[in-house]
């Protein structure tokens, strides 16, 4: 059987109908063509490409950070946005920079709490349907096409994670965080749930449905602490991201 004739493209090879009679050369030197390429696949990579090298060139010189989450939908007068902000001044006082969503609400109350106790407020927003600016009170930002590349930059660049009342994407980061920690890809992550009012029906079902019926180990539940207290949970972060001192070597002395 004759070997079908075949096309080289790099490191492509195509076959029989797939197989192009033109050069990338001819197709990008071409006049007059649409704008269509930049929303092919491999151009994509490219972008996905830029937005890591972005993310990675702002954030390379942060110094020790806490990713904080929690609802765009909180207005200011709301119990929610006060802890908000009081959080974002004690992780700051304590030495670390806060990160944000760097939308409003809870992310604008935590980036506010720590840009006024002088601390490095940063905000790490996402192109969405809906016109979402960064709030004023980012003193470090980025906005980012697309939600992988942003969840990289939040869990890269923090040593821990302080979770506020959320919805759907406050829940998508949670349940992120504590798969990583889980599967050790990360390691000494602390997973703090702020409002034990508003999260315990969500422990009470991991408890009882998940955890009781085997899908997670009962130990898997101490992945995150739950506390009402803005101290307890600086604390929480402070304890559990006290760097590790290397085994010693060499003969003792």
């Amino acid at each position: 059987m004759a070997a079908p004739p075949e096309q080289r493209r790099g490191p492509q090879i195509a076959r029989r109908g797939q197989i192009k009679h033109s050069t990338h050369d001819q197709r990008l030197l071409a006049n007059g063509d649409s704008g269509e390429f930049i929303h092919s696949d491999p151009w994509r990579v490219l972008r996905i490409q830029s937005e890591f090298v972005e993310g990675f060139g702002l954030l390379a010189d942060l110094p020790r950070a806490v990713t904080v989450f929690g609802s765009a939908r909180v207005p200011s007068d709301h119990p929610d946005y006060t802890v908000g902000r009081r959080l974002g001044a004690g992780l700051a006082e304590a030495g670390f920079a806060v990160i944000t969503g760097g939308g409003p609400g809870a992310m604008e109350a935590a980036n506010r709490g720590a840009q006024e106790a002088g601390g490095l407020s940063v905000g790490l927003g996402i192109e969405l349907p809906f016109e979402q600016r960064l709030n004023d009170w980012v003193d470090l930002g980025v906005s980012f096409r697309y939600f992988f590349v942003r969840k990289t930059m939040f869990v890269k660049y923090a040593e821990a994670f302080v979770i506020l009342p959320g919805g759907f994407g406050t829940l998508d980061e949670l349940f992120e965080a504590l798969t990583l920690v889980q599967t050790t890809k990360v390691t000494r992550f602390p997973v703090v749930l702020m409002g034990t009012e508003y999260w315990r029906g969500l422990v009470d079902w991991l408890r009882s449905s998940v955890a009781g019926t085997g899908r997670i180990k009962e130990s898997d539940l101490d992945l995150f602490s739950l506390t009402d207290d803005v101290d307890e949970a600086v604390r929480l972060v402070v304890e559990g991201t006290v760097p590790v001192r290397p085994p010693a070597t060499g003969p003792s002395a």
